[in-house]
């Protein structure tokens, strides 16, 4: 079966117009479950959702897995944030990360505000993830912007269990994936397809956590050389987060931000990032205050040229 992606905002260049793109990826069956309300709950985790009728479902619970939301951001960074995100509010988030390949191939990064539903496979959601907008992406990048290699770093708290399916036999890509093993989704299946594996159990601090990433990233500079490189950089690792259990400060997040960029910039590896979890007001600055650390370190910049 065929899915057609979603249709991108108006504006969007014709050659990532959903459209005009049929991947591999979703199954009509799968995209038919979420025409019933009980299955959309399920995969929200949200067993009232099953009471309402389905036209409120689409557009209050599945809609806004779509909808590109602009949160509080600095100013002055106006301008370099009306790029790195999809053009206005009326944007896809699923769109969005599929965008996020081109702007990356043509300037090197791009960051899409959302996006990261690292839980849905091509037959099944979960997790709140009712798209999977990182294994869209990646096929797109594949077939239409001729990439021929492609590394996941997710350093959301929860394992990806979703792509790890989709990509389970596929060599051109690499996963590395730093989670706590103690939380949802206990996908042990999964877990066999990831490349690289660190395990951080819950009550992880930052110190240890960096550490972690560091080494992890070192290993895996001489393990795989990707042309395009995809970040889901959830900040459900955050300390209080109540889904995530670990403990890493918000400066640990700005740190491990950076970190990545840096592992990309150096190796001139063109860089995506999405948001993906974080269950607290304090995310949004956190992921502010990091877009804002990367632009004063240099690591995004709208002159950015392509670096391959």
């Amino acid at each position: 079966m065929r899915l057609s992606l979603p249709n991108l905002a108006k504006g969007v260049d014709a050659t990532v117009r959903a459209t005009s793109l049929n991947t591999e990826v979703h199954s009509e069956s799968y995209l038919s479950s979420l025409h019933s309300s009980l299955n959309v709950s399920i995969i929200m985790e949200v067993p009232p959702v099953a009471l309402l009728p389905n036209f409120l479902v689409q557009q209050k619970a599945l809609y806004p897995f779509r909808k590109q939301v602009k949160p509080p951001l600095y100013s002055h960074l106006e301008s370099l944030f009306n790029i790195v995100l999809s053009h206005t509010n009326q944007e896809l988030q699923v769109g969005g990360t599929i965008l996020a390949a081109k702007l990356a191939k043509e300037r090197g990064w791009a960051i899409n505000i959302g996006g990261g539903f690292h839980h849905c496979c091509a037959e099944k959601g979960g997790g709140f993830c009712a798209y999977a907008d990182i294994s869209l992406c990646i096929h797109f990048a594949f077939i239409r912007l001729h990439f021929s290699r492609v590394m996941i770093i997710d350093l959301d708290a929860h394992q990806g269990n979703g792509y790890e399916r989709d990509f389970s036999d596929d060599r051109r890509v690499f996963i590395l994936d730093v989670y706590n093993p103690d939380i949802y989704p206990y996908d042990f299946e999964a877990r066999r397809f990831i490349d690289h594996k660190v395990e951080v159990v819950s009550g992880t601090t930052t110190d240890l956590y960096l550490k972690k990433l560091d080494e992890a990233l070192e290993v895996v500079g001489n393990m795989f050389d990707p042309e395009l490189l995809v970040y889901n950089a959830g900040t459900d690792v955050l300390e209080g987060d109540p889904l995530g259990g670990l403990m890493v400060s918000p400066n640990g997040i700005i740190n491990r931000d950076e970190r990545v960029f840096k592992f990309a910039k150096e190796k001139k590896i063109p860089l995506i990032m999405v948001t993906s979890g974080g269950y607290m007001k304090s995310s949004a600055r956190v992921i502010a205050d990091s877009i804002a650390n990367l632009s004063k370190k240099g690591l995004i910049d709208l002159d950015s040229p392509p670096v391959r």
